[in-house]
């Protein structure tokens, strides 16, 4: 019988022995040294760190950038820094964490990281899925300080560090410092994820630049798109999907999320991302995607084209009326004005274009109200949100900094509107059956108004029409 306190599983191990392990610490010359030079983000990252200093005055404040994630069995995700450390650091590698240690006049930050290794521990070269002969070299403390201008130890010094009183945590990123801090009272930790948001929304010209650069590789990858419909009619969504995602990874560090690739009624599902349906000329392509840039700042923008390069009368229609209310939107932004009537001005102008349809049973300022919001049946979504790090930037800043809030300059923002008509609605006419539109732009709020960051993709249809002719009549390659 099988003795069941013993189970011989898992892949082939050559035994780690005794010799191996004494060969490995021995004949290694010395390694030069890279990337010396301090990083371009670095000095807008000390005032950041300083910003967020002066809101927590006395209080060690601790912000990690998270650890890799298993997709299945012993294969990670590709490794992502949490967006708070990241804008606080410039750093992006995985097992590391800020921490701001209270002295008088304010702060000392000190990076604690997992620096190269010195080759004395075998294990941190031969052993498990992350040493150094698995995935490369990583930099020394030293390296490191050079190149974000911040103190750095070595990451086993953390919890002796941790153990030096209360402080304020970005949970959730790190198993290792959530157990290491206690905290009493959950408020405080919730306060400090909320101040880093608000800390976030405005952009310096830093950022601006990385935004910048995002929207740039996006635009392209749109045109990578329109040049490979023809491959996509012979195949599916995903061709279209890979097309966008090559130009992410060649320009950038990835897709900033899940791209949204969907032809004809699945345009009507708000996040489609299975991308694995028919292109069908004489239906609409809604794609909505953007590229992280290597910095991790990203793009979101959505286009909704015809496969076939012209749109029908009906898709134009509603086409047309999501333009209206986008420009309804745009019309609205300067510093001062509030997200609300941000918002409103584009779902006011969608409702009285579905009145004026016949679709909604009610005049448009009665589907407006509160208690109504029937049009919400078509419209499904908010107008905007804050882009950045993340594609839904900020979204623990509290409401009177956010959704209750003023537009100001620096922030940026998405302006989407859509209309959603599913296959099987029979409150709509037979014709418009299927459509879903969305056209979303990013935008930063300046002085006296806002710079259309995407203003390089075409928005009007005839001109959406000419830039699909002009991009086939140049072939159907995809250039870099």
């Amino acid at each position: 019988m099988p003795d069941r306190r013993s189970l011989d599983t898992g892949y082939f191990k050559p035994p780690f022995s005794a010799a191996l392990r004494s060969y490995l610490t021995r004949g290694w010359g010395e390694r030069p040294h890279v990337d010396v030079e301090a990083a371009d983000v670095a000095s807008y990252a000390a005032r950041r760190r300083s910003r967020l200093s002066h809101c927590f005055p006395g209080e060690r404040v601790v912000v990690p950038s998270g650890l890799s994630k298993v997709r299945v069995n012993d294969c990670d995700h590709p490794f992502r820094a949490g967006s708070d450390y990241v804008w606080a650091t410039g750093d992006r590698e995985p097992e590391a964490v800020l921490v701001l240690e209270p002295v008088a006049g304010g702060h000392d930050p000190v990076l604690y990281v997992r620096p190269a290794s010195d080759r004395s521990d075998p294990d941190d070269l031969f052993h498990g899925r992350h040493g150094e002969f698995y995935v490369g070299r990583r930099r020394t403390l030293r390296e490191t300080e050079n190149v974000y201008g911040i103190h750095t130890r070595h990451v086993d010094r953390l919890a002796q560090a941790l153990a030096g009183g209360p402080a304020r945590v970005m949970r959730g990123l790190d198993p290792r410092v959530d157990t290491a801090v206690a905290q009493d009272d959950p408020y405080l930790d919730g306060e400090l994820a909320a101040v880093l948001s608000e800390l976030r929304a405005v952009k310096d010209s830093w950022e601006l630049d990385q935004l910048r650069a995002a929207v740039g590789s996006t635009v392209r990858g749109f045109e990578d798109v329109v040049r490979s419909m023809g491959k996509a009619v012979r195949t599916s969504e995903r061709w279209l999907e890979a097309a966008f995602f090559l130009r992410a990874r060649v320009e950038g560090n990835d897709v900033g999320y899940h791209s949204i690739v969907a032809s004809g009624a699945r345009a009507t599902a708000l996040h489609w991302t299975r991308n694995d349906g028919p292109v069908v000329p004489g239906t609409l392509l809604l794609m909505d995607a953007g590229v992280e840039t290597r910095s991790l700042y990203t793009a979101d923008i959505t286009r909704t084209l015809p496969v076939d390069g012209r749109y029908t009368g009906a898709q134009r229609e509603v086409y047309e009326l999501v333009l209206r209310a986008q420009r309804s939107s745009l019309a609205t932004v300067r510093p001062g004005t509030t997200v609300h009537d941000f918002n409103e001005a584009a779902i006011r102008t969608l409702a009285e274009g579905l009145a004026d349809w016949g679709i909604l049973p009610v005049a448009a300022r009665e589907s407006l109200r509160e208690d109504s919001g029937l049009h919400r049946r078509y419209t499904r979504h908010g107008i905007g949100h804050m882009l950045g790090l993340d594609v839904h930037d900020c979204s623990k800043a509290r409401s009177a900094h956010y959704l209750g809030g003023r537009l100001a300059e620096g922030h940026v923002f998405t302006c989407e509107p859509g209309l959603y008509f599913q296959h099987d609605d029979l409150t709509v006419p037979e014709e418009l059956r299927g459509i879903g539109v969305r056209i979303e732009d990013d935008l930063v709020v300046t002085a006296d108004g806002y710079e259309l960051l995407s203003h390089a993709l075409p928005r009007e249809p005839d001109a959406v029409e000419a830039w699909m002719a002009a991009l086939w009549a140049g072939g159907d390659s995809i250039e870099p």
